[in-house]
C-alpha cells in the first residue's frame, strides 16, 4: 500500500460524520432532508417562543419589582416628611404652653406679661435654632440681593452707601437655604 508499488489508496472515511446511507436511493434522500429540516426548524421555533415567553415573563417580574420599589421610595419619603415634621412641631410646644400661661394669666402688670413674652420669643428662637434655623443679621451690613429685600432708599450720611439702617421684617435660613429674605430699609449716601 506503498506510494511507490502503483496501487492507490482508498481515500479514509470518518465514519462518526458519515451521513447514513438514504433508503431507496437519491430521490428518497432529497425528500426526507426538507422533512428533517422542517423538524428542526419547528423544534428551534418552540425554543425561541419558550425563551421568548421566559423573557416577557422575567420582563413582568422586573416592572413589578420596580413600581413596588418606587411606591416604597415614595412612601418612605412620606414618612420622613412627618417624622421631621413631629420633631418640629415637639420643639415648639414649650412656646405655645408658655402663650397659653400668658393668656391665662389675670392681672394688671404689664412688666410680667412683657417678661412672660419675652420667655416665648426666646424658646421659639431656641425651638428654631434647634431644626437648623437662623436669622439673617441685617443692620449695618452691606446689602446684598441675594438675603435682602429693598423696601425703601433713605437718603442719610451716617451710613455708608448700600448699607442696611433698618430691618422691617427679619429673615432666615434653614441650614444653608434661605427661608426669606429680610425686608430692610437701604442707606443712600449722597456724599458716598
Amino acid at each position: 500500500m506503498g506510494k511507490g508499488n502503483g496501487k492507490t489508496e482508498a481515500p479514509s472515511l470518518d465514519l462518526e460524520h458519515e451521513l447514513p446511507a438514504a433508503e431507496g436511493g437519491e430521490e428518497s434522500t432529497v425528500a426526507t432532508t426538507p422533512a428533517r429540516a422542517a423538524a428542526g426548524v419547528a423544534s428551534e421555533v418552540e425554543t425561541l417562543k419558550a425563551e421568548r415567553d421566559a423573557l416577557l415573563d422575567r420582563l413582568a417580574r422586573l416592572q413589578a419589582e420596580f413600581d413596588n420599589a418606587r411606591k416604597r421610595a415614595v412612601r418612605e419619603q412620606q414618612e420622613f416628611r412627618e417624622f421631621a415634621a413631629a420633631d418640629v412641631i415637639k420643639a415648639m410646644l414649650p412656646a405655645l404652653d408658655s402663650f397659653e400661661r400668658a393668656l391665662k394669666a389675670s392681672g394688671g402688670d404689664s412688666s410680667e406679661f412683657r417678661s412672660g413674652v419675652e420667655l416665648i420669643y426666646r424658646q421659639l428662637q431656641d425651638a428654631l435654632q434647634k431644626v437648623g434655623v437662623q436669622p439673617i443679621v441685617s443692620v449695618g451690613q452691606p446689602f446684598d440681593p441675594r438675603i435682602h429685600e429693598a423696601i425703601e432708599m433713605v437718603d442719610t450720611t451716617a451710613v455708608p452707601d448700600h448699607h442696611v439702617i433698618d430691618e422691617l421684617q427679619r429673615g432666615y435660613k434653614f441650614k444653608d437655604r434661605l427661608l426669606r429674605p429680610a425686608m430692610v430699609r437701604v442707606a443712600r449716601n449722597p456724599n458716598a
